[in-house]
């Protein structure tokens, strides 16, 4: 399919600002960057509640942001782990998105701002992304939330640790998640599928970007070959919670996140995978401006209202 005119548009704004490579000499500079371009013409919806809260993580403090919508809870939570590599991004890039998840699904959201590379190698960010899920569990009284409805989602390197989280809770011991959104999600360091040939350049992620993501993020070989960075390489994923996959057309992450779907079917884990045609990386965060973006968010919305209203018993 050709190139969503809306997405051709937004990539042609960022040429014309520079803001294209995402990469850059020094993960500082590539900070600034990715900060104007996600801080650039926001909207951000009013939501009933939001709070700056720091938890206890491994290695020290962790910060969140919890929102809530108006109304009385407890309601259901979806902890939300930010994209960026592994190495930008945080609780000020993607706060226009969980605020419109909060309102859409009617969920407490609790964005997770971890520890980023390369400053923190992995598994930094995947055991704060496991820690801050199971405090969630832990303490969801005090924000509003059932323990009963949890879920893990993320964007891009984000949706990498929200998978992880549930593989780490799986295996630890809990907590209980009920259902996992992976939109574009990173999942394997090969970087050798023919969506990473034929989507290399020229659509916003690059595959020199997640090239240098990668370095960034992980020490050695061992580690990109470990489930924690790569989820695709777990032996099993049986057990996991049910899960939808967004990919995008135009993405070198296209097909490792599809194959991360036949994986988990194979395993007997419930799975949509919907691919979006002409769609670039980051499409959902740019529903403000695309038409594909809005499709992206009503269907990651009716599907954690579902996966929410199953797990209470509820028709949805």
């Amino acid at each position: 399919m050709p190139l969503d005119p809306q997405c051709k548009l937004i990539l042609d704004q960022m040429a014309a600002a520079g803001m294209i490579p995402l990469r850059a000499e020094t993960a500082e500079q590539a900070r600034r960057q990715f900060e104007t371009m996600a801080l650039a013409g926001r909207n951000p919806e009013p939501v009933g509640r939001t709070e700056d809260r720091r938890i206890p993580g491994p290695a020290g403090d962790i910060p969140i942001r919890v929102y809530a919508p108006e109304g009385a809870g407890p309601f259901p939570a979806l902890v939300y782990f930010h994209g960026g590599g592994w190495v930008l991004g945080g609780l000020e890039s993607h706060d226009d998105l969980c605020r419109i998840l909060t309102n859409r699904i009617r969920c407490v959201t609790v964005a997770v701002d971890y520890r980023l590379a390369p400053e923190h190698k992995f598994p930094a960010a995947a055991e704060d992304a496991y820690a801050a899920t199971r405090w969630v569990a832990e303490n969801a009284p005090a924000i509003g939330a059932d323990a009963a409805r949890i879920a893990t989602g993320g964007d891009s390197a984000g949706g990498n640790l929200a998978t992880v989280a549930a593989l780490m809770a799986r295996d630890r011991g809990g907590p209980a998640i009920v259902h996992q959104v992976l939109i574009y999600p990173g999942i394997d360091a090969a970087m050798d599928t023919a969506s990473y040939r034929t989507n290399a350049d020229g659509y916003f992620l690059t595959r020199a970007d997640m090239i240098w993501f990668w370095q960034q993020y992980v020490a050695s070989d061992a580690d990109r070959s470990n489930p924690h960075a790569s989820p695709i390489r777990a032996r099993d994923l049986r057990g996991l919670p049910a899960a939808l996959i967004v990919t995008a057309e135009l993405d070198p992450l296209r097909d490792e996140g599809e194959a991360y779907g036949v994986r988990l079917r194979q395993a007997g884990v419930p799975v949509t995978c919907t691919r979006y045609d002409g769609a670039i990386h980051g499409f959902v965060s740019f529903s403000s401006v695309a038409e594909i973006g809005k499709r992206g968010i009503e269907q990651i919305t009716a599907a954690l209202r579902t996966a929410f209203g199953t797990a209470a018993g509820l028709t949805s």
